[in-house]
């Protein structure tokens, strides 16, 4: 037996004093980098800065163990994997980024759970698909009647060519992660455009493939106009 479920439901606002601003992107994009000359801006301006990253690698019993599943050193069930990435985001809200919020600090975290779409999608077998990814919007306390997750009040999406992604990550140092690889990627890519295309007022899209000071001021020249 079938059994049809639908319903219509906003994401969970920030209506917190601070503001959380996110970069999301592919392995290679430059996040990390972007989010740590965002802060050191910020921090210059005098403005109260809270960096954090997802998931939470090596913090914590979750996180050593998503540590370990990203560097290949265990293995569990792509699911099972998904819903550690789950619990590690909810125990990060509770202790960091709603308390940091409620004091009006500005959070600046290297992804969220918009990441949960494109990686999740690239866990499971076959080409993408689009049912899959409305599936994990819901079981993922993204879009879910039970607990949703406060959504970030701007997004910042990095856009950059697969090619250049991986010439970057070839080029970096420290020990390679599960989904630094070409077809992974390729098909984490395909989750972002889903997003991009489902969720285009929730993104700001910025040309990654730049130099790294040329990205710094176009996010920052957004920045400036949203503090």
């Amino acid at each position: 037996m079938k059994y049809h479920i639908e319903f219509d439901l906003d994401f969970k606002r920030n209506k917190a004093p601070g503001k959380y601003i996110v970069i999301e992107g592919i392995d290679g994009s430059g996040k990390t980098t972007q989010v740590e000359r965002l802060t050191e801006y910020l921090h210059k301006k005098g403005k109260p800065v809270v960096p954090t990253r997802e998931p939470r690698k090596g913090t914590g019993l979750i996180g050593e163990l998503i540590q370990k599943i990203l560097q290949g050193k265990t293995t569990i069930p792509s699911i099972a994997f998904q819903y550690l990435f789950t619990a590690d985001r909810a125990m990060h809200h509770a202790e960091l980024i709603l308390p940091s919020l409620a004091k009006g600090d500005i959070v600046v975290s290297d992804r969220c759970f918009w990441s949960t779409i494109p990686y999740g999608i690239m866990d499971r077998e076959g080409a993408f698909d689009p049912k899959t990814a409305e599936f994990l919007m819901i079981s993922q306390s993204i879009l879910s009647f039970y607990h949703q997750f406060t959504i970030p009040d701007y997004t910042f999406y990095l856009d950059v060519p697969l090619d250049l992604a991986m010439k970057r990550l070839k080029a970096a140092d420290g020990e390679t992660e599960i989904y630094e690889h070409r077809g992974k990627l390729a098909k984490t890519l395909k989750g972002y455009d889903w997003l991009l295309q489902k969720f285009p007022k929730e993104f700001i899209v910025i040309d990654a493939a730049k130099s790294v000071e040329q990205v710094t001021e176009d996010i920052i020249s957004h920045v400036n106009k949203i503090l």
